[in-house]
């Protein structure tokens, strides 16, 4: 199995009832359905206010690096990350379990 995280930092100016954000979070919480290399998908709002914490996070599960690629590269997966583009940052790490 390989353990797929994901932590976004929202832009500076970009708040969370933001309409693009708001839309973007949804679209995160339904994409797990939506991919059938996902065998564990969820999402979250942190729920802390340090610093250095991120905003959203990402933490799934796929079977292996090639079930890794295709979920990538899925179309609804790029249509997602699209709309983050547009007001946040991220960082991932991808590793076996």
């Amino acid at each position: 199995m390989i353990r797929h995280l994901v932590l976004f930092k929202l832009n500076d100016g970009v708040e969370r009832d933001d309409p693009r954000v708001v839309a973007g979070a949804e679209a995160f919480r339904a994409l797990g359905e939506k991919i059938p290399e996902v065998e564990f998908w969820e999402c979250a709002w942190n729920i802390t206010d340090r610093p250095i914490a991120y905003d959203f996070a990402i933490n799934s599960a796929v079977a292996d690096e090639d079930s890794l690629k295709r979920y990538i590269g899925h179309p609804e997966h790029q249509a997602v990350a699209g709309q983050w583009r547009e007001f946040a940052t991220w960082v991932i790490a991808d590793y076996p379990f």
